[in-house]
This record gives C-alpha cells, structure tokens and sequence, in this order.
C-alpha cells in the first residue's frame, strides 16, 4: 500500500470549517475508491497545520480515485466549498509506503 500524506496550512481562525471539509471526505474519499486512515487537526503547538491520509494499492489505483473523484458531485462540491471559504493557505502532496512491522502496533504494557 502507498498513502498519500497531505499537509495543509490552514487558517487557525477557520478550524471549524476545515473540520467540516474533513468530514465531508469522510463519506466521499471511501465511495471514490480511497482507504481514508484519518484527517487530523491542530491540538496543541502549531496551531496552523492539518493533515490527510488516504491509503493505495497503487500509484494507478490513486490514478483511478482522482478520476472518480472528479466526477463525483459531492467531491465537487467539497472543493468549491475550500475554495470559496478559503481556509485552506498551502497543500502539499507526498506519497509514502509504510515500513513493515511497524504500522498501527498497539502498546504493549509490561506486567
């Protein structure tokens, strides 16, 4: 698998509108072919960076989502949703693979 890792420089002052454009992928990225593992928001420190993962088979099979993606109304919707509240200052895009044994390992707590 590849995962797509997206790195967004938000508005700190329009959190919850990127909250709700993360939710709305929450419905869409999964129906468009994407293993969605998670949208993330500030906590604590920088208050201005958000992240998206999106998980692949493949580099065609990110290929084939973006197409679906593109024609689904909802998905449309969601970017000129983006584009009109302007929320979102900076995306990057970087495709990453996950080093075997050591993805999603829960703790293990000493006895």
């Amino acid at each position: 698998m590849i995962t797509c890792f997206i790195r967004y420089r938000i508005d700190p002052f329009q959190r919850e509108a990127f909250q709700t454009y993360a939710e709305n992928w929450g419905r869409i990225i999964p129906r468009c072919g994407g293993h969605l593992l998670g949208y993330f928001l500030p906590h604590e420190g920088t208050n201005d960076i958000a992240w998206g993962l999106i998980g692949f088979d493949s580099l065609a099979a990110y290929e084939r989502y973006r197409a679906r993606l593109r024609s689904d109304a909802d998905g449309r919707a969601n970017f000129a949703f983006a584009q009109e509240k302007r929320f979102i200052l900076r995306e990057t895009r970087s495709f990453v693979t996950t080093v075997a044994g050591t993805f999603c390992l829960p703790p293990q707590m000493a006895a």
